[in-house]
């Protein structure tokens, strides 16, 4: 079946049982987002986990649906046609997901904000690079900071494109992250977000030019006159890229 909504498949037997056995999800409740032709959704059932799967194409529902009529009917497996981008999710222990590229931060940044144990997620490789990539160092962007804050991340290995159909461009990686509580607090989870977002959306100017242009659309005005005025100048005219966790968490916190 072709795919559609920028899946692309897991063929692989050898790298479906690798994703599978990364975690323990026998008598898990496990989040499987994008199941596409099932091959990921089968290994979880096989390892006795109770699998509730999105998807999003209907022509695949129809088909995974008459795949694991059984399952289904016994209650092991929960289908739901649904957007993971904006769907309500159910509660989860573990999250096993070969997501859909084009969807792969917008989903992630909602799992950051469920409560759950581990997710073993399959992203475009230079993606999960991003992910991985230090604060303070030049590759660091949005995605690092906000996955770090939340998550502690361990890349788990690569996968090349023939264990795909239709086959990707470019090799895909394996990660496990593991939610935690952030290590610098944060006194407004939805203002942080907002100014790592605001920063990075003009990573190429000082912190000072960030935050003064996204005054009264991203931020604040007030806020950010408050905040121009209260942070020290190391910061203000450094660029966001060169900024750590910390950082970024001294700024959300001016009131």
């Amino acid at each position: 079946m072709k795919a559609q909504h920028d899946q692309h498949f897991l063929i692989d037997p050898n790298a479906v049982n690798r994703i599978a056995d990364l975690t323990e999800v026998q008598d898990k409740k496990v989040l499987e987002i994008g199941p596409g032709n099932g091959a990921l959704t089968r290994a979880l059932l096989d390892r006795e986990a109770f699998v509730h799967a999105i998807e999003l194409d209907t022509r695949l529902v129809e088909q995974l649906t008459d795949t694991f009529s059984r399952e289904i009917a016994s209650g092991q497996l929960v289908l739901q046609h649904g957007d993971a981008t904006r769907c309500t999710f159910p509660p989860f222990e573990i999250t096993v997901s070969n997501l859909p590229y084009s969807a792969s931060s917008k989903i992630t940044f909602r799992l950051l904000e469920q409560n759950f144990e581990v997710g073993v997620l399959m992203y475009q490789a230079e993606f999960a690079d991003r992910m991985v990539a230090k604060a303070g160092t030049k590759d660091c962007g949005r995605l690092s900071i906000m996955v770090q804050t939340y998550a502690a991340v361990q890349q788990c290995f690569r996968l090349p494109p023939q264990c795909f159909s239709p086959r990707p461009q470019v090799h895909s990686a394996v990660v496990k992250i593991f939610p935690r509580e952030p290590i610098f607090f944060i006194n407004d989870r939805r203002l942080y977000a907002d100014v790592v977002r605001a920063l990075f959306s003009h990573r190429r100017k000082t912190v000072r030019n960030c935050l003064k242009g996204s005054a009264g659309t991203m931020l604040g005005a007030g806020w950010v006159k408050r905040v121009l005025s209260t942070l020290p100048e190391e910061i203000l005219a450094s660029r966001p890229e060169a900024l750590y966790l910390e950082d970024f968490a001294t700024i959300a916190n001016i009131p």
